[in-house]
């Protein structure tokens, strides 16, 4: 954990300050051909759910009078290279008298600790009023970096989703969305660090041969921000103690902007946890799909849900599906579109107006097979348009006449048409793969 400094306290005296200069190299002076998200994107990195792990001991303070919910995301990082995840934080609970941020976020997690409902203490007086705030734990290799920024990326976009607000990088002129410890010492004051830029500049240099910059994450941000699609409402977060999958973070309504006050919630909404997918997962419209309607977002799950036409559909249409959301009480819906094209219009459907694959599965396997040293076919974390949506996580031409020990199969019937799956352990991981690649 970086050593805090007093200035990062919420109570300290405010200071009147001025914004400097405005940068005039702009950000496509850093941004250009990021080796590090070139690797991101040729890879099919995929961000990591969101968990809620709300602890109540953080105090529960308003932003700044007059404004009342965020007004961006600052972008932290430990500066601690012999800590994890989970002893970040458990030195913040035990330490958050002194600073705490609302999240924490490595190479495979994204752990939302404190209630963006409300302020944080961890970028000084005019930081902690105005951004929900992250802390990335230091990682140590090559593909560990480029999952951690891109689970960071996410966070970020998702953040300006939930509060509608659009990507704007603070780093040229003090004015934005999206900052940088630095950027808030340099235009805001109230603090002196300069994080992520040198972890990010090592890192890079390290494992990928080229500084990363932060005009290089904001290019990944943008990127993040337009894969989610459409535009989002704040919506409830969780306030117990308990981990929970894909948390949705909050907007608060502004009462004070003294240290001792407290918000209230706006309107309560449904919780969704959100499941991401790639690959062309698929469906036909079911033959009563018209008993429901198309949405913009999660009926529900946030202020101003609208209902949208259903475009040229009909029985039995094929959809192309790119995310799961189940409500808190268990009812799923997906987000569909027409094409593959990933620019085309998005809707969110009731699970039951789609027709999806049927699937029958044997757990109970301890079979050995090879895996074919001719195949291209692709690793996938579920089975390809199961009902819980699949991703892409590797080739098995990786595992090419190697023996495997399969622990289960799928059988899968869609559209009429029966495929077999199996799953097997490699590398310590559990895939699933057609049985084509197999023998």
């Amino acid at each position: 954990m970086k050593t805090w400094q007093a200035n990062l306290l919420l109570g300290m005296a405010a200071t009147t300050i001025g914004l400097v200069a405005t940068n005039t190299h702009g950000p496509s002076a850093q941004a250009a051909d990021s080796v590090v998200n070139t690797y991101i994107n040729n890879n099919h990195l995929q961000p990591a759910s969101i968990t809620s792990s709300i602890w109540n001991g953080f105090p529960k303070n308003a932003y700044r009078n007059g404004v009342g919910k965020p007004e961006g995301v600052a972008v932290h990082e430990t500066a601690n290279p012999n800590s994890t995840i989970y002893n970040e934080i458990a030195y913040m609970k035990n330490n958050y008298q002194n600073a705490f941020v609302h999240t924490f976020i490595d190479a495979g997690k994204i752990i939302n600790i404190a209630n963006t409902n409300y302020l944080a203490w961890g970028s000084g007086y005019y930081g902690n009023q105005r951004f929900v705030q992250f802390e990335q734990v230091e990682v140590h290799s090559k593909a560990a970096f480029a999952s951690e920024v891109n689970n960071a990326a996410y966070y970020t976009a998702y953040i300006l989703k939930q509060y509608n607000l659009q990507p704007d990088d603070a780093a040229y002129d003090g004015k934005g969305t999206v900052w940088s410890h630095g950027a808030i010492s340099t235009y805001l004051g109230g603090t002196d660090h300069t994080d992520p830029k040198t972890y990010y500049a090592n890192a890079g240099k390290t494992y990928f041969g080229q500084a990363y910059t932060f005009a290089m994450f904001y290019q990944l941000v943008k990127q993040q921000y337009d894969a989610l699609g459409g535009t989002a409402n704040a919506t409830t977060n969780t306030s117990s103690s308990s981990a929970a999958s894909s948390s949705t973070p909050t907007a608060t309504t502004d009462t004070s902007s003294s240290t001792t006050a407290t918000t209230s919630v706006k309107p309560q909404f449904a919780k969704v946890s959100y499941y991401k997918a790639n690959g062309g997962n698929w469906a036909n419209l079911s033959a009563n799909y018209r008993k429901y309607r198309a949405y913009n977002h999660v009926k529900g799950s946030q202020a101003n849900v609208k209902q949208l036409g259903w475009g040229y559909a009909y029985t039995g249409r094929k959809v192309y599906i790119d995310m799961r959301g189940v409500k808190a009480g268990g009812s799923t819906w997906y987000r569909i579109r027409y094409s593959k094209a990933t620019n085309a219009k998005r809707y969110w459907v009731y699970g039951k107006a789609l027709s999806l694959a049927k699937i029958s599965y044997t757990t109970s396997l301890s079979q050995n097979m090879t895996v074919k040293s001719t195949t291209k076919a692709p690793l996938r974390n579920h089975v390809l348009s199961s009902p819980y949506l699949s991703k892409n996580t590797g080739s098995a031409a990786d595992f090419a006449g190697q023996t495997v020990t399969v622990n289960a199969k799928a059988v899968k019937v869609q559209a009429g048409k029966t495929t077999t799956w199996y799953r097997f352990k490699g590398n310590q991981k559990s895939y699933w793969v057609v049985q084509s690649a197999l023998q």
